[in-house]
């Protein structure tokens, strides 16, 4: 099996999918522009069936499928794939849009024009040759390639562990390169760059970055930034349009069209009002239509970032060079090329010495023959055929073979005086070109300008503007964040089960009611906010989920929305404890977080803004030092509330108050200090921000309620034992559940229950209690079931 795949290796390397350094084509390309051109299937001539010539190649020269034949000829044919097509065609061949040709019986193709500086020569043993797979006739190893095609047309193949990727450049920068290293054999990278700027991809648009174009140069491998020219243009009303004139190389324009459609189908940018495809046969032009006073250069950044408008093309300059595959630096490429053109001008010239030493040995022994033209007739006549007439000759006059089988084969009308004038004027130009030949293989300077004057006028008659735009620095794009969020506002909800949901406003309006919940969950956070808003979540678990509103799902208010371990797990008996909402990320005040294990502690905001990975990991905003340790509230605190108190309340019944000030401020991985000096295993059930005036609301696991003025509970300092607010009983004793600061007697509170019941309570209706009061009895823990939770009860949103 080895040796197999080494011998298939061997010939898809060297035989299929990486071109030659000598004349840039790879195997199927060259032996398509050889039989079209052996067929004279040239630009001078008509054009003819492509299945014609695909059927010759496939007959003659590449035992493959006709299949793939056809899509290199054609390939050769699109002028949005390379810089100078080598073929021309007429009907469909395919198109940007990643159209496919039409097929090889209904296209008619021929060479280009400059397909035959191509082929040029090749007829003058310029080139070596091989026999054909069936050994029937010969084919070229490589074709003259009067120009250098493997980067004036670039190339891209991947074969068994190599890979090329060559970029189309400008033909007559290329040929300026090549006649500067000609003077100069030592030249560096910087002196070739004068001439060879970078690639000149045929669909035009702006390379980014000189040093990658550089590094490639130097080393065959390097990266640069394509970007598509585009233009802002204004319209009425305030609008503006993104005009798109030309796309980086072998980007798919109906892909792209495609891509920016959905965009703002999904509104992931807000702003595009209309995409239109408007290119046509004049040119290139996708149009992207925005909406009134929108931020136009922000969009196309965007643009940039998320669709083919800008991409990376990374060079990889592999060739073969003397059958081995090789990464190549720029000055490589063009010394083999300059060297392989020097070759086949030696072997042109020694072809053509040949060929005129030939003929002028033929014309001198006419001259001779008509010098002596009446013996010659005579010695003619007295032969008994061609060939005793040719002996004849050779023995009486000392003529050679071949100057006597010419002088056989004369007409008569070649005897007159004009014809020897013309032979003595043709014996004299042939001696001029054999002498000029031998000046050129006898000094390597004569060869020199001889190939410089032929690369000049290749140049004169081909060279054509540079296409692509080469910029120095790659752009950094930068995204503004009002481009890619929605200035809208929507219905946020966090329910206590853990589904997250926002919604629009009029969806929210439509639904009434019915907000998509199960019927033993409901919601801990309800509120109108902007799509730029930012959501912070904290559990019970000391885990901190931190959402940007417009990352939540949008759903419609009476669907459920999507739960928050979908993202980022949660342990099973943890809950979401705090909910806030913030307009940025640079807010100055504090969280205050209490655990039921007796620590307090202020984490400033900004140590707890989020980090890249927020979307799939939760943030620790406190160190719970037991495992069965949980935090019990979290407070926003501004920097107002800081001189304000915090009342802390125990299960046994016990209450602390103290000022804010007490409380230090830690890092987020932290446990803070100690809250309230707590007995045996009693736990911090919550904690409240109050002042002398304020009224809090009990409530115990009996189903007794309680209002309890704060300043029945004495001020004091952190982390001491508290007083009773509860009178201890013998059997049975009431123990703390929740409690909550009343904002006014007509707010009512609501009880939630273990059973997820709701016990709706008005503290206007109740009095205000002593501490050793155990309150009222007000839900029947039997049917109701057990209290867990009391709260301000949420009131409807009003919506503008």
């Amino acid at each position: 099996m080895g040796e197999r795949f080494s011998r298939y290796s061997r010939s898809i390397i060297q035989e299929r999918a990486l071109p030659d350094i000598r004349d840039g084509l790879k195997p199927v390309q060259r032996r398509i522009l050889y039989a079209m051109n052996k067929d004279g299937n040239t630009y001078d001539k008509a054009f003819r069936k492509s299945a014609k010539s695909v059927g010759n190649v496939m007959g003659n020269f590449h035992p493959h499928g006709d299949s793939s034949i056809y899509e290199a000829l054609v390939r050769m044919s699109q002028d949005w794939k390379v810089r100078e097509p080598l073929i021309e065609m007429h009907g469909n061949n395919g198109s940007m849009d990643g159209d496919p040709p039409a097929a090889m019986r209904y296209t008619e193709a021929r060479l280009s024009k400059i397909s035959s500086e191509m082929l040029r020569d090749i007829d003058k043993d310029t080139v070596d040759w091989v026999l054909n797979f069936d050994d029937t006739e010969y084919e070229p190893t490589v074709l003259p390639s009067r120009f250098p095609n493997l980067l004036v047309n670039g190339s891209t193949g991947i074969s068994a562990g190599y890979a090329t990727d060559i970029p189309p450049h400008n033909l007559g920068e290329v040929i300026d390169a090549i006649l500067y290293l000609q003077k100069h054999p030592d030249a560096t990278l910087d002196d070739l760059m004068q001439f060879v700027k970078g690639p000149d991809f045929p669909t035009g648009a702006i390379v980014q970055g000189i040093d990658g174009i550089k590094k490639a140069y130097e080393t065959g491998h390097g990266k640069i930034m394509v970007r598509s020219k585009t233009s802002i243009e204004p319209l009425k009303g305030n609008k503006s349009q993104i005009v798109i004139t030309e796309i980086p190389y072998e980007v798919n324009k109906a892909q792209l069209v495609k891509r920016i459609d959905e965009i703002r189908l999904n509104k992931k940018v807000e702003g595009i009002a209309e995409v239109r495809d408007q290119s046509d046969r004049n040119g290139l032009s996708i149009v992207v239509e925005l909406k009134r006073d929108v931020d136009s250069t922000g969009i196309l950044n965007y643009l940039f970032k998320n669709t083919d408008l800008q991409v990376s093309y990374n060079f990889n300059m592999v060739a073969i060079d003397h059958m081995r595959p090789e990464r190549l630096s720029l000055k490589k490429i063009l010394v083999a090329y300059l060297e392989f053109q020097r070759r086949v001008i030696e072997k042109r010239t020694k072809f053509n010495l040949k060929k005129a030493q030939e003929r002028q040995h033929i014309v001198e022994g006419l001259i001779k023959a008509l010098s002596i033209l009446d013996k010659v007739i005579k010695t003619i006549r007295a032969s008994k055929n061609r060939k005793d007439a040719r002996d004849n000759l050779v023995k009486t006059y000392d003529f050679s073979e071949k100057q006597a089988d010419a002088i056989v084969a004369l007409q008569l009308y070649r005897l007159t005086n004009t014809d020897v004038t013309q032979l003595e004027t043709e014996n004299k130009h042939l001696a001029d070109q054999i002498a000029s030949f031998e000046k050129i293989l006898n000094n390597p300077v004569e060869l020199n300008r001889v190939l410089s004057r032929e690369l000049r006028e290749l140049a004169k008659t081909y060279r054509n503007p540079r296409r692509t735009e080469i910029q120095s620095q790659v752009s950094d794009i930068k995204i503004s964040t009002d481009v890619l969020i929605p200035d809208e506002d929507v219905i946020v909800m966090v329910s206590h089960d853990g589904y997250i949901k926002r919604s629009s406003i009029r969806s929210y309006k439509a639904s009434g009611a019915d907000n998509g919940l199960k019927d033993d969950d409901y919601s801990i956070f309800m509120k109108e906010l902007n799509a730029r808003d930012h959501l912070f979540m904290f559990t019970s678990k000391g885990n901190l989920i931190y959402r940007p509103v417009y990352e939540i799902t949008d759903a419609k208010w009476k669907d459920t929305g999507e739960h928050i371990s979908q993202t980022i797990g949660l342990d099973a008996d943890e809950d979401i404890i705090g909910t806030f909402a913030f307009n940025s990320l640079k807010e100055p005040g504090n969280f205050l977080i209490a655990t039921d294990e007796g620590h307090i502690k202020q984490t400033a905001f900004t140590d707890l803004t989020p980090g890249r990975t927020y979307k799939k990991h939760a943030y620790t905003y406190e160190k719970l030092k037991d495992s069965n340790a949980k935090v019990v509230a979290v407070k926003y605190l501004t920097a107002d509330q800081q001189a304000g108190q915090l009342l802390l309340m125990s299960r046994d019944g016990l209450a602390l108050r103290y000022n804010v000030q007490e409380v230090s401020i830690n890092g987020a991985r932290t446990t803070g200090v100690k809250s309230m000096a707590l007995r045996n295993d009693d736990k911090v059930v919550d904690l409240q921000l109050v002042d002398e005036t304020s009224v809090v609301a009990i409530v115990t696991q009996r189903g007794a309620f309680k209002k309890l003025a704060v300043k029945e509970i004495p001020a004091t300092s952190r982390a001491r034992k508290g007083v009773m607010i509860l009178r201890e009983l013998k059997n049975n004793p009431h123990r703390v559940i929740d409690f909550e600061t009343i904002v006014d007697g007509h707010t009512p509170l609501e009880v939630l229950t273990d059973r997820k019941r709701v016990h709706d309570i008005l503290p206007s209706e109740f009095s205000v209690g002593g501490r050793y009061s155990n309150g009222s009895f007000v839900i029947d823990i039997d049917s109701e079931g057990i209290p867990a939770v009391i709260r301000q009860k949420p009131s409807e949103i009003t919506i503008n």
